[in-house]
């Protein structure tokens, strides 16, 4: 009797959608300030309980420089909840230039992994405990099976996931960037800007 199979899958996914409907709660979001950028997003900022791609453009490839300060202020909040753990594959983080940020280190927990498969296994792991109100982790694209695992990772305690795209150690010259095929929240590219320089100076401004 197939119109009574269809009625009962109908009737089935009912009852899902009300089961998931009562179990959400309101997500904390980071909200940026500027409505321009808010206004982008349906709870007006960037959600926990999800992760979010930020890279560079040019040498930011291998420095990754501008996306880390980014990132930096982009977590800064999130301390005041819990501590901020950094993965990264070449121990190059410099704290004074985090402190620079208002970045207040001492809630700053940072890993150094062997490759880029540890540097995805500690940031879900990190992603999953308490206490950790955000976790970055420096590597290239992921692929989808490890994008649904931080994804995971991030719905267990609604924590903030950040995966800063790097290569540490460069690579062939004029290599294509890689674009990952996972489901992050958002995808962020981040650079330098030309700015005026002050009043009666010559030249450029700071970036």
């Amino acid at each position: 009797m197939p119109g009574s199979r269809q009625a009962r899958l109908v009737a089935l996914k009912g009852r899902i959608a009300a089961l998931e409907a009562g179990a959400r709660t309101p997500t904390p979001v980071l909200r940026f300030g500027e409505p321009a950028i808010d206004g982008c997003f349906p709870g007006g900022g960037l959600p926990s309980g999800c992760w979010h791609e930020v890279m560079g453009a040019g040498l930011e490839d291998e420095t990754a420089a501008a996306p880390a300060a980014f990132v930096a202020r982009l977590t800064r909040p999130l301390l005041a909840t819990g501590a901020v753990v950094w993965v990264m594959r070449r121990d190059d983080l410099h704290a004074p230039g985090l402190a620079g940020l208002d970045f207040p280190t001492g809630r700053l927990i940072q890993v150094k992994a062997r490759d880029e498969a540890e540097v995805l296994s500690v940031l879900e792991d990190a992603l999953s405990t308490v206490g950790v109100a955000a976790a970055v982790g420096e590597a290239e694209a992921p692929e989808l099976k490890a994008g649904r695992r931080l994804q995971l990772a991030c719905e267990k305690r609604g924590s903030f996931g950040v995966l800063l795209h790097r290569r540490p150690y460069g690579g062939a010259a004029g290599r294509a960037r890689t674009v990952s095929g996972s489901s992050a929240f958002s995808r962020w590219r981040i650079a330098g800007a030309p700015s005026q320089p002050p009043p009666g100076d010559p030249g450029l401004g700071p970036p």
